[in-house]
C-alpha cells in the first residue's frame, strides 16, 4: 500500500521534530519516519548521565517554543528530553517509529519522491510517495571509531562514547579517552571523579572556554564584529585558565567563533577537566600510534597499560546510504555540499535540516527555512 503525503521527513531528532512542527503550523501534511522506537534517541540512549547543554538556554530551543523563565540557564539532559516531549505534544508531531528507510529516489515523470521503508517491528515493507523530502537524520547518525593498528588485540573494554554512561564502574581502573572535544573532555573528568586513572589523548590544538564566557560571546555576536568577540573571549579564557600549553593543550591561531563559523568545530566548554589535568588526576597523552595487548603506544614513544578505551571520536552521517540520485545537496560523506547559509535546499523538493554544524540554533533556522520554502512552492503549484 502506498502512503501519499506532501512531505516525508526522515529522522525524529530535534531537526525532524522542529521541521514537522513548522509544517504543522502551516497546515502542510507531513510524516516523520524514525528508525528507533522513540524520538531524540541520541539524547535518550546515547548520551552520558552527567550531560548538561553546554550553551545557555536562549541558544538551545526549537522554533516557536522558548524555554520558560524558570528553566535553569544550562539545561540538564533529563530536562531537555522533557522539553522535547512537550514540544512533540504541543505541536502535534506524530512520528512513525521503527521505520528503517531503505531508499529514497525521485520519480521525474511523476515529480514525486518514492521512499521505501521497513517496519522493523513487523518486517513489513512500506512505500511513501511525497512531493517534498527532508533529510533530518543529522550529523550524528552513526558512531565513528578510527582504525588503530592492533586495537583488535586489546584485552580490555573498547567502547564508543555513545555507550558510556558513568564512570562508576571504572573506579581504580586505567581508562584512555580518545578524542578531546566536549564529550571526551567531560568523560575524562567524570572518570577522574569516580576514582579512575583517567587519561585523554590530545592530537591537535583546540580552544577551551567556560560556559559563561561562551554565553557572553554569543550574546555579543548579535551586535559586535566576530573578530572583536573572539579577541575578548580569548583574553577572558587566558585570564581564567592561564597557559595550558605546558600540559599539552595548545590553542589554534584562529579564534573560536571564527572556527565555529568556518569549520563547524566548537570550543571545548570546560566542566572542571582542566583543574583535574593541572592536579595530575587526568593525564594528557599525544597521538595514539598502535595498541599491543593492553599496552597503548604513543607518538612520543612512551607506552601505558589500560583497562578500557573510550572513543569520543564523533559520528558520521549515513544519509547517502539510502538517498539515491542526488548530486546537488549532499556529498559522499552525507554532508551538505554548499556552505551555510545555502546548505539546506536541494533540487526536486529535496531539503536537509540539522546539518549546519551550528547546534540547536542552526537546526531551528533550517526547520523554519525548509517549512517556509515548502509552503511557497506548495502555493505556487496549487
Amino acid at each position: 500500500m502506498k502512503n501519499e503525503v506532501a512531505v516525508v521527513i526522515v529522522g525524529a531528532g530535534p531537526a525532524g521534530l522542529a521541521t514537522s512542527a513548522c509544517l504543522n503550523l502551516l497546515s502542510i501534511s507531513n510524516i516523520i519516519l524514525e528508525r528507533e522506537n522513540c524520538c531524540a534517541s541520541l539524547w535518550r540512549h546515547r548520551a552520558y548521565d552527567r550531560l548538561n547543554l553546554h550553551l545557555a538556554k536562549e541558544f538551545c530551543h526549537l522554533p516557536h517554543m522558548p524555554h520558560p523563565p524558570t528553566a535553569p540557564t544550562f539545561i540538564p539532559k533529563k530536562d531537555f528530553i522533557q522539553y522535547l516531549e512537550d514540544y512533540v505534544s504541543h505541536f502535534d508531531v506524530k512520528p512513525k517509529y521503527c521505520r528503517m528507510v531503505e531508499s529514497a529516489a525521485f520519480d521525474g515523470k511523476a515529480k514525486r519522491w518514492c521512499v521505501m521503508a521497513t517496519n522493523s517491528e513487523s518486517g513489513v515493507a512500506e512505500e511513501y510517495s511525497c512531493r517534498f523530502l527532508v533529510v533530518a537524520t543529522g550529523e550524528n547518525s552513526k558512531e565513528f571509531i578510527p582504525d588503530v593498528p592492533g586495537l583488535e588485540s586489546f584485552n580490555g573494554e573498547v567502547l564508543h562514547s555513545s555507550k558510556y554512561k558513568s564512570g562508576s564502574k571504572y573506579s581504580g581502573k586505567a581508562v584512555l579517552v580518545v578524542g578531546c572535544g566536549n564529550s571526551g573532555m567531560e568523560i575524562a573528568y567524570d572518570l577522574a571523579n569516580y576514582g579512575a586513572k583517567s587519561s585523554i589523548l590530545v592530537r591537535s590544538p583546540f580552544h577551551v572556554l567556560t560556559k559563561e564566557i561562551v554565553q557572553l560571546g554569543m550574546t555579543l555576536l548579535k551586535s559586535s564584529p566576530r573578530n572583536m568577540v573572539d579577541d575578548l573571549v580569548l583574553s577572558l579564557g587566558k585570564l581564567h585558565f592561564g597557559d595550558m600549553s605546558k600540559y599539552g593543550i595548545v590553542s589554534p591561531s584562529k579564534g573560536p567563533f571564527y572556527l565555529k563559523e568556518t569549520t563547524g568545530k566548537s570550543p571545548v566548554i570546560d566542566v572542571g577537566t582542566l583543574k583535574k589535568i593541572e592536579s595530575g588526576d587526568i593525564q594528557v597523552l599525544p597521538e595514539l600510534k598502535r595498541v599491543d595487548g593492553n599496552e597503548a603506544i604513543f607518538a612520543n614513544g612512551n607506552s601505558h597499560r589500560f583497562d578500557a578505551i573510550v572513543f569520543a571520536t564523533g559520528y558520521r552521517s549515513t544519509a547517502r546510504k539510502w538517498l539515491k540520485e542526488d548530486d546537488y545537496l549532499l556529498n559522499q560523506d552525507g554532508m551538505p555540499k554548499h556552505d551555510f547559509p545555502n546548505h539546506w535546499k536541494g533540487k526536486n523538493g529535496l531539503y536537509c535540516a540539522g546539518f549546519s554544524r551550528r547546534g540547536l540554533a542552526g537546526l531551528s533556522m533550517d526547520a523554519q527555512n525548509v517549512a517556509n520554502d515548502i509552503k511557497m512552492c506548495y502555493n505556487n503549484e496549487m
